[in-house]
């Protein structure tokens, strides 16, 4: 029995880390937020990507099977909504100024609470690409996902899995801002000022890049859904 949960627990941790190692904007800008501001703030974003993953996990998990009918009829819309959200939150990282962040970090009147929450609303807000992601992992490690089956094994099964996939997320942003942050020391306001560029013409590009190919997709059927 211990080793079954055990199982269960590891192919949740597997599930976590592989949904969290992909280069997107969530990576981009917590990668941003680590070398601009600090570790704690890059780590406490990572926690909000992670958290907000988690909570579509147990979405995936529990009630996509309930909810992939609406999720499909709307999946362009909302993909585009998203787009025009990542493309707009790459514009503000653009034209972010450094200095003044770099100055309030000093003083210690950084708010970390605004990095984990803007993070899980950044996260959250593509759930109709980030749901299907998870559940392929799941079901290429023969994770089963459940229509809301209320039976005690295999809620007590799914939460293991979930509380895996947790760790696992949390393990991979704990580990990319520690590592991240030991080059933080090197970089000096200028260069932070390159870094907001860069990041924000990643994100804003990744956004049109989600726009564009849902359009494209669409047009063979003649209308967006």
């Amino acid at each position: 029995m211990i080793s079954v949960n055990m199982e269960l627990l590891l192919r949740g941790v597997t599930v976590g880390l592989a949904s969290s190692i992909t280069v997107g904007p969530v990576a981009v800008l917590c990668i941003q937020r680590t070398l601009s501001k600090s570790r704690k703030s890059g780590f406490l974003s990572g926690m909000g990507v992670a958290c907000a993953d988690t909570l579509m996990a147990i979405i995936a998990f529990f009630f996509y099977a309930l909810l992939k009918t609406q999720i499909e009829q709307y999946k362009d819309i909302i993909s585009i909504l998203g787009g025009i959200f990542v493309v707009i939150v790459g514009v503000v990282i653009f034209f972010q100024k450094p200095a003044p962040q770099i100055r309030r970090n000093r003083t210690g009147s950084t708010t970390s609470w605004r990095d984990f929450v803007s993070m899980f609303g950044f996260t959250m807000a593509n759930f109709v690409t980030v749901i299907p992601y998870i559940l392929a992992f799941f079901a290429m490690l023969g994770v089963e996902s459940h229509d809301g089956s209320r039976d005690m094994a295999s809620i007590v099964s799914s939460m293991l899995v979930l509380s895996g996939f947790l760790a696992g997320a949390v393990l991979w942003w704990f580990v990319l801002t520690l590592i991240i942050s030991l080059f933080r020391s090197r970089f000096r306001p200028h260069h932070m000022h390159i870094i907001n560029r860069v990041a924000g013409i990643i994100i804003g590009l990744l956004g049109v890049i989600t726009i564009l190919s849902t359009v494209v997709s669409s047009i063979p059927n003649g209308t967006i859904n």
